[in-house]
């Protein structure tokens, strides 16, 4: 079976050239598709939004579930690549007589006059595409995370918000819960202050362990009703494999964003709001298992950053692998976990193994978190030993944050001002698994400095020619 250059980490002549070719076709591609800037629907006090969903399977199942639990929204069009199969059934049963589409461009061509907003909760290589569309006509945004497939991606998914002025609104839903305000209040504070050094863990078994590949799947014969040229997107031609779908694809660079892009949201994202981390200026990564085209079977991954006005630097690490447990304070005691989180792919969270989590290191004090909006412990020290701010009750959660944001009554907490530098710093971690390799970023450039093919990978592999136009602000 013939592979991608791109995927291939010593052939670096072809990839740059098909970087080079990519840049020159961005520049001269029609930029019709998203020409035409339209604004967002006025929504009433008493009205409820108009919500398209994209990806109604698995997570989408849940995620339009949460939406429509809030009472704020009427769903009026169900978009899958698989509309009918198995996983698909239950959101279908819910809400019958609902249009339904396979293509999310067909949808917005035939109904885009109906619909306010879009729940968007596909592989994480096609959030891109979705979002770009639905912005520039006007629609409100609920994406899952992490935003986008690649560094670039983030970077216009991130100007289009301002651009195109709608609600955007990343799914990592402890952005809207305890953790976010308890984190917000003890910054502020200064309970929390002076944060030298971040350890964030995630442990749990992933479909990949275990995984091992020389190439890509074998072609398989494509089924009746999925499109697959859809469920592509941006991404390089693949020929179908089944093995791809329902999840799968989390296991490839080529359409996921491994266990960073996928628990590192739940669990470091109020550290890097709350401490203005931004972007690194250097990751090292340590890999076991390394796959050109799979993620690692256990990374470490040491992010840098530098400091910001009188805050310290930072160093924080990521550790993945179900054997590559973190380094942890001899008074860690037991793990916080939330039990509102959904378990991980494969298991269940066990407090004994230690569930995904954080330990910050502060000026005088250490504190221990999990994931999601589970709040933060001071280790070593009682509580009451502290001054500590009243902590605020969520407004909303995130699923209603995001439906009042639309209608113009809050400002969605993980829009995508926020959510894109978070989401770009794991991008250039993703990068350095990719090519196993330590990386220097220059912050002011956006520019991996000491590596030609990293580089490259922050605007990602070229897309194919009829979805160029995406780029295109």
């Amino acid at each position: 079976m013939k592979t991608h250059s791109f995927s291939r980490p010593l052939d670096r002549r072809s990839f740059l050239k098909g970087a080079l070719t990519a840049s020159a076709l961005l520049a001269i591609t029609p930029t019709s598709l998203l020409a035409a800037k339209k604004s967002p629907r006025r929504i009433g006090a008493n009205e409820k939004v108009n919500l398209a969903c994209v990806g109604i399977g698995n997570r989408g199942a849940e995620v339009i579930q949460a939406l429509h639990a809030t009472g704020l929204a009427n769903i009026v069009a169900l978009c899958d690549t698989e509309m009918g199969a198995k996983h698909t059934l239950p959101t279908l049963q819910k809400h019958p007589g609902v249009p339904q589409f396979r293509d999310f461009r067909v949808m917005f061509d035939k109904l885009g006059g109906q619909i306010d907003a879009v729940s968007i909760a596909t592989p994480d290589h096609s959030h891109f595409a979705v979002t770009m569309l639905a912005m520039s006509l006007g629609k409100h945004v609920y994406v899952e995370k992490p935003m986008a497939h690649s560094f670039k991606q983030i970077e216009l998914m991130m100007a289009a918000e301002k651009k195109y002025r709608v609600a955007c609104q990343m799914g990592n839903q402890g952005h809207s819960d305890a953790n976010y305000f308890q984190f917000k209040a003890w910054t502020e504070s200064g309970v929390i202050k002076n944060v030298t050094k971040i350890t964030a863990f995630m442990n749990n078994p992933r479909r990949w362990h275990g995984m091992t590949v020389s190439d890509f799947f074998p072609a398989e014969t494509l089924p009746e009703g999925l499109d697959w040229d859809c469920w592509l997107t941006t991404a390089q031609q693949h020929p179908f494999n089944a093995k791809y779908l329902n999840g799968e694809w989390r296991s490839w660079f080529d359409f996921g964003n491994g266990a960073l892009g996928d628990w590192g949201a739940h669990i470091f994202d109020t550290a890097h709001e709350f401490l203005d981390l931004g972007l690194p200026t250097e990751v090292d990564p340590v890999l076991e298992g390394y796959s050109p085209f799979i993620f690692p079977q256990a990374s470490t991954l040491s992010f840098k950053f530098p400091a910001r006005g009188k805050q310290p630097p930072v160093e924080l690490t990521w550790y993945d692998g179900q054997k590559n447990l973190p380094p942890l304070p001899e008074n860690f005691g037991e793990s916080v976990v939330d039990p509102n989180i959904p378990p991980p792919s494969k298991g269940s969270i066990d407090t004994k193994k230690k569930p995904p989590g954080k330990v910050i290191y502060g000026e005088g004090l250490t504190f221990k978190g999990g994931s999601h909006g589970s709040t933060l412990e001071i280790i070593g020290t009682k509580a009451p030993d502290v001054k500590l701010p009243a902590i605020p009750k969520s407004p909303s959660n995130h699923f209603a944050n995001f439906l009042l944001a639309s209608k113009g009554g809050e400002k969605c907490r993980s829009n995508f001002a926020v959510a894109g530098p978070l989401c770009q710093a794991m991008a250039i971690g993703i990068i350095a698994q990719r090519v196993n390799a330590r990386l220097a970023f220059d912050r002011k450039t956006k520019r991996i400095t000491n590596h030609k093919i990293a580089d490259a990978l922050l605007d990602g592999v070229p897309p194919r020619p009829e979805w160029a136009q995406y780029y295109q602000l």
